[in-house]
């Protein structure tokens, strides 16, 4: 019965820190998502230059649409300016589960992940998602006029981006499973026919175009990363190996001081 109930209160107690950690992400995204508010009109620019260099203007087809997009964006920057508490939050609630050895990366990967996160996405804008825009735009023709509504031409850049924030994480997840022993660089070599076909078909799936253009520059930076998660896993094994190498040589050593008269 006392097993029982510490177990209820145990889970009852994770719920409540989870709980928490909810609330504090949820607010910290609302606070600086007023804060982003005041900024929207600059970042909007930036997001609709693909359009505007061109030479067309994006319209609104209701009077509240321009108020609730720049609203949705808001948000969207809210996040981003939230992450690092967000990613920070998470770590709190997962550290104490964790070893010792096993906090410090983690550690380590909340401090690192906001950076690779918006290095993603500002890749995905200005190295992808321009050209496909552009791209996609000449199809129109001299007798067509595209007409883009304001609204959904943020929420579809908003979740076009997405995915290169996620994506660009690849490496430093790498590395912090590397050093917990568990992924090896062998397994990550021998499926890398796998990889290939899975970075393709993603790239298919996420690029705004049919083209095998848009898509190989998706693909290829994405492939790209990969294969630096393979050298970022083998140098950490060696560095593993190493360091146990060493500490083996000093245990041996230290023995053979005791044992010597």
């Amino acid at each position: 019965m006392g097993k029982t109930d510490e177990k209820e209160m145990s889970i009852t107690g994770h719920l409540e820190e989870l709980r928490r950690v909810l609330i504090v992400s949820v607010i910290a995204i609302v606070i600086l998502a007023i804060g982003s508010y005041f900024f929207t009109d600059k970042v909007m620019a930036i997001l609709l230059s693909p359009v505007t260099s061109a030479g067309y203007k994006p319209v609104v087809t209701f009077v509240t649409e321009a108020f609730l997009t720049k609203i949705k964006l808001a948000v969207f920057m809210g996040f981003l300016a939230a992450l690092p508490i967000i990613l920070w939050q998470l770590w709190g609630f997962i550290a104490p589960a964790l070893e010792r050895p096993a906090r410090k990366y983690l550690l380590f990967f909340v401090l690192c992940s906001f950076f690779f996160f918006v290095g993603g996405i500002a890749f995905g804008f200005f190295g992808v998602y321009k050209y496909g825009v552009a791209f996609l735009l000449k199809f129109a023709g001299p007798d067509l006029v595209p007409m883009l509504t304001l609204g959904k031409y943020i929420s579809f850049t908003i979740w076009f981006l997405l995915p290169f924030g996620i994506i660009f994480e690849l490496p430093l997840a790498s590395f912090i499973l590397g050093r917990l022993g568990i992924v090896s660089g062998s397994f990550l070599a021998k499926n890398r026919k796998y990889a290939l076909l899975m970075t393709v078909l993603l790239s298919a799936a996420i690029t705004p175009t049919p083209d095998a253009i848009t898509c190989l520059l998706m693909a290829g930076p994405m492939y790209g990363l990969f294969e630096l998660s393979v050298l970022i896993v083998r140098f950490t094994e060696r560095s593993l190996a190493r360091r146990k190498a060493r500490e083996e040589a000093e245990e041996a050593e230290a023995a053979g001081e005791a044992i010597a008269p």
